[in-house]
Parts: C-alpha cells; sequence; structure tokens
C-alpha cells in the first residue's frame, strides 16, 4: 500500500475533485489542519460496512396508514399546502 497523501484543509478543499479520484484508485489521503490530522479521505472499499447496500424488506409496509383512508386526497393536501 501506499503511503497516504496529507493535504491541509484548505488545500485539500481546492483539490477535492482529485482527491476523489484519487480515492477511487485506492489512495488515502490525511487532511490537516494547523499541521494536525482531523480526518482521512479513503476508498469506500476499505470500510465494507459503508458499502454494503442493506435490505429494503424490513421496511415494507411500514408506512402503511400513514397517510390515512384515502392517500390520494392526502397527498393532494400536502402538495397545494406546499404550494402556497
Amino acid at each position: 500500500m501506499t503511503k497516504p497523501l496529507r493535504k491541509g484543509a484548505e488545500e485539500a478543499r481546492n483539490e477535492l475533485p482529485q482527491l476523489l479520484i484519487a480515492a477511487q484508485q485506492g489512495r488515502q489521503t490525511i487532511i490537516t489542519r494547523h499541521g494536525r490530522p482531523v480526518a482521512i479521505l479513503a476508498p469506500i472499499s476499505e470500510h465494507p460496512e459503508a458499502s454494503m447496500q442493506r435490505s429494503l424488506l424490513p421496511l415494507a409496509g411500514s408506512g402503511r396508514g400513514l397517510y390515512g383512508r384515502d392517500s390520494r386526497a392526502t397527498l393532494r393536501r400536502l402538495r397545494d399546502e406546499w404550494n402556497r
């Protein structure tokens, strides 16, 4: 593994597109503030829990009854309320 890049916060902000490309290619970047490390930009593959797609099955039916007996009327009312 290659040595992580080190960038100051301002420099990292200015170079974010390049740093994202580097992360996609497997390179880590340590972001510092006043010379002290505060964050790391790393490839998502290094964090499997962040890249795992979760099943939607536990959410099935969780909205049932949320909009009352006539969901179309409720949604229409909410839309009209939003557009005022």
